[in-house]
């Protein structure tokens, strides 16, 4: 008669110490890693600033079609840091957590993206001149996007390429 083992499954803690065990040489190497350069004058920190933390949402549209503000902007993963602007989700909520109160642009934002910003390109988006109508808050905005100011709450749609449409009033803050 030949005896059949059963293993019981592992346990939640015996997984999870597992997981920890192969996590700690990526964990130590962020941890060692140096920080990211500043970017215009925005660093990249361990910790996210507790002095100042406000809110804004970002829409781009493409033709009409919603692109996607992409989850970790402005937090490299591997450098185990963050920087002072910076998302979490892909809902394009913006986080500004800051050690010092200061005025941040949308400008700086893309910039930590890595993103284009211009009278033709938003975030790779590119279109000709002319192509490109901004909303703040609801209202048709005509000056340079790059310098739009990330006050709390403040509502960005960018449509780059017709057809326009007067954007929807962004209100899901969950309580941010």
């Amino acid at each position: 008669m030949q005896t059949i083992r059963t293993f019981a499954p592992p346990t939640a803690l015996a997984l999870a110490l597992v997981a920890g065990v192969a996590l700690l040489p990526a964990l130590s190497a962020a941890a060692d890693a140096p920080a990211p350069a500043p970017v215009d004058g925005i660093r990249c920190d361990q910790m996210e600033g507790a002095v100042f933390h406000i809110h804004q949402h970002l829409a781009i549209f493409d033709h009409g079609k919603a692109v996607l503000v992409p989850s970790d902007i402005g937090r490299p993963v591997a450098a185990g840091c963050l920087y002072w602007l910076h998302t979490h989700t892909n809902d394009g909520i913006i986080h500004v957590e800051s050690p010092a109160f200061k005025t941040f642009t949308l400008g700086q934002l893309f910039d930590i993206w890595g993103q284009p910003l211009t009278a033709t390109n938003v975030a790779g988006v590119k279109v000709p001149k002319g192509q490109i109508r901004v909303y703040v808050n609801g209202a048709q905005y005509k000056g340079d996007p790059r310098k739009i100011e990330l006050a709390q709450h403040t509502d960005i749609a960018i449509e780059a390429g017709s057809p326009f449409h007067d954007p929807q009033a962004f209100s899901d803050w969950q309580g941010q």
